[in-house]
């Protein structure tokens, strides 16, 4: 409710003059921040009476207007003239909704007519010399920091925006320091082009309604728009509906939801926000609200903070028709990651929460987790005898330090380490994988690579390369990838497979017959003489003959199908779950990349979600995907760096983290038994 502004002054004419102008502004402002919401704009000013509450505000106000202006008071000893009745009038409110949208409307409204005769009558009452002495006199008696009056001698000042983003009227304006206010000052000169009128008209309230703020001027929902890409339409996809075999079809999602500890920690990277928007209680309902819009299967979240989990989050997941697990970071950290998946869509096989802190190693020294999920899928009843194939789920949140490549490829092969121990099938193969989670790493880097191609060759390479976060080229030292990345002892071989898993186990001493050695009798070994073997004639000299029935030397036969040897110390590691991206990280009709983030007002793409696909070759070498026994069958569009950038990045008002949510449906294809 905008109230009635009822100042009692005792100034100079031309100061008066000054601080009417200057009032207006502020009313004018007070008039645009109610239209919108707290969360964007600051320095709203609400209204307060040392705690009453707005029915009583009310009841004073319409006492006020029963008595009448005229009936009110008048100070002892200062003549009635003095006393300049300045209205501030909300006509133009109906209901709950302004009729005015700018500064310009507010100019040209109708409802504001100046009543010019009756302000410059007691200005120029005012501004006589025998008033003015007596003014200057009962100034001087006034309090350093007196606050204008309003209805019943409330005092009212300007508060901190309030979180429940409720709006209250006008603000009462301290005239000793209205000149010095820097919005008012910002304001005006944001004005300068307008046609201000000198003073304010007085006109009565005759209806005096509640407000409530209006729905923001800045359409958030039309610049932000993202669309369904439906992926259907391929050609796998359509060869598979044509054999008319039913697939099993989920949604998965991966959003780094912002843990509210790290926003407070670094607040300095969230200046271009209002404070209102980064407290949880507004973030979470957002969150919220956008999770249960696009109904996920399968959800994975990163930057979880630990009490809101169990507190708040978890509950309400299950409340959703979600099985939810969560891992926090290592050490003192208090946030982590946690996978949620709709028990009526999926069954818990296995379960493997991963550490990559490894005590003593340098390489892995940081607090980061992950999470990596063996489900089965659900079928629903009625399809007969049919099975389909589990699925593997892994969630993680790398490294941030652009600097610290080393550690971030340490920690991307122990997860795919560990996937490859959870995906792995009794014949060798593997089940369908979907890894999601923020890489903080660029497409095209070599960590990004390194999980599509399957190999990355990293001796020699600068430790801020592998992530491609930034460029820190022209540092004088910059630490440098050298082979081996891990030492043995972590258990884990450069094909990202624990070593346990790939090496035969030792069945003892082994006893070979005579028969078995006497093959090696003319090999080429036995058939070259030692150096430093002592020349005895008969004896040491003699070579023996190669039977012609014995096979050609090794090096004489060409093997049809070779596979490289890679040493230990190669300085390449490699990994077999054949992995691609939901997304191409380009936005074709736009002409700009894709992102996922913009730390800084700079975007850039740092959240994935993998999922396997089987590789097709080519001759340019490039390895290439299609889909196999897990199809993608559509995904959420994401945005451009210049489309967030006008809805002044993230977050904002309508996206509640600094991240995008990552959205894709998949189909796993359903056999008979």
């Amino acid at each position: 409710m905008i109230g009635t502004l009822l100042c009692y002054v005792l100034l100079p004419a031309a100061r008066l003059l000054r601080a009417l102008r200057d009032a207006f502004f502020t009313y004018r402002k007070n008039v645009l921040l109610a239209k919108s919401p707290s969360t964007q704009i600051e320095g709203v000013f609400a209204a307060t009476t040392g705690g009453s509450v707005p029915e009583e505000r009310e009841a004073l106000l319409q006492q006020w207007l029963e008595e009448g202006v005229g009936n009110l008071p008048a100070s002892e000893g200062v003549p009635a003239v003095r006393k300049v009745s300045v209205t501030l009038t909300s006509d133009w409110l109906e209901g709950s909704e302004l009729l005015m949208t700018s500064l310009s409307d507010l100019n040209t409204s109708p409802e504001v007519t100046p009543c010019a005769d009756q302000q410059h009558s007691q200005l120029n009452a005012l501004a006589s010399s025998e008033l003015q002495d007596h003014a200057v006199a009962e100034l001087a008696r006034l309090p350093s920091e007196e606050t204008v009056t309003v209805a019943a001698s409330a005092p009212w000042a300007a508060v901190v925006p309030q979180t429940d983003h409720q709006t209250a009227g006008c603000a009462g304006i301290n005239v000793e320091v209205l000149n010095d206010d820097p919005a008012v000052l910002a304001w005006g000169l944001s004005c300068d082009a307008e046609t201000v009128p000198p003073v304010l008209p007085a006109q009565p309230i005759q209806d005096a309604v509640p407000f409530y703020p209006v729905p923001t001027e800045v359409p958030y929902h039309e610049i932000l728009w993202r669309d369904w890409e439906d992926l259907s339409v391929q050609p796998c996809v359509l060869e598979q509906i044509s054999k008319n075999t039913p697939l099993f079809e989920f949604r998965v999602m991966s959003y780094n939801i912002l843990a509210q500890d790290l926003v407070e920690q670094g607040i300095d990277l969230y200046v271009h926000c209002h404070p209102d928007i980064l407290s949880w209680n507004y973030r979470l309902p957002n969150l919220l609200q956008e999770i249960q819009h696009w109904d996920p299967d399968v959800l994975c979240l990163q930057e979880v903070q630990e009490n809101h989990y169990w507190e708040q989050l978890e509950p309400t997941f299950k409340e959703m028709g979600f099985e939810c697990f969560y891992k926090r970071r290592t050490g003192t950290k208090t946030d982590g990651c946690a996978v949620c998946y709709k028990h009526s869509r999926f069954q818990l096989i296995s379960l493997s929460p991963i550490e990559y802190f490894r005590p003593g190693l340098d390489v892995l020294n940081r607090d980061n987790v992950g999470l990596v999920l063996l489900l089965q899928p659900v079928l629903p009843e009625g399809l007969g005898l049919k099975a389909v194939s589990p699925l593997c789920v892994a969630n993680t949140h790398v490294l941030f330090n652009p600097r610290r490549g080393d550690i971030k490829l340490a920690q991307v092969a122990l997860l795919l380490a560990e996937i490859d121990k959870i995906a792995r099938t009794t014949e060798g193969s593997y089940y369908p994988v979907i890894l999601c989670g923020d890489l903080n790493s660029v497409p095209d880097s070599p960590l990004y690579k390194f999980i599509r191609n399957g190999e990355l060759s990293y001796h020699g390479m600068p430790a801020w390369k592998v992530s491609g976060q930034e460029d820190f080229s022209q540092q004088l030292y910059s630490r440098k990838l050298l082979a081996p990345l891990w030492p043995s002892s972590l258990g884990v071989t450069d094909k990202c497979q624990y070593a346990t898993l790939c090496q035969p186990k030792k069945l003892g001493r082994r006893e070979y017959s005579r028969d078995f050695l006497l093959q090696f009798r003319f090999c080429d070994v036995a058939c070259e003489r030692p150096p430093q073997l002592v020349l005895l004639e008969g004896v040491t000299d003699a070579k023996p003959d190669r039977p012609a029935h014995w096979p050609k030397p090794a090096a004489m036969v060409k093997d049809p199908d070779p596979q490289p040897f890679i040493p230990r110390c190669s300085g390449v590691i490699q990994h077999g779950l054949n992995l691609t991206s939901v997304y191409s990280h380009f936005l074709p009709q736009r002409g700009r990349p894709e992102v996922t983030t913009m730390p800084m007002g700079l975007g850039a793409t740092v959240d994935y979600i993998f999922y396997s696909a089987e590789p097709v070759e080519t001759k340019s070498g490039r390895r290439l995907y299609k889909d196999g026994a897990l199809k993608l069958l559509g995904r959420l569009s994401l945005l451009s760096e210049d489309v967030l950038l006008m809805a002044n990045g993230l977050p904002n008002p309508f996206c509640s983290s600094d991240h995008l949510c990552l959205l894709a449906s998949f189909g796993l294809e359903i056999s008979s038994l």
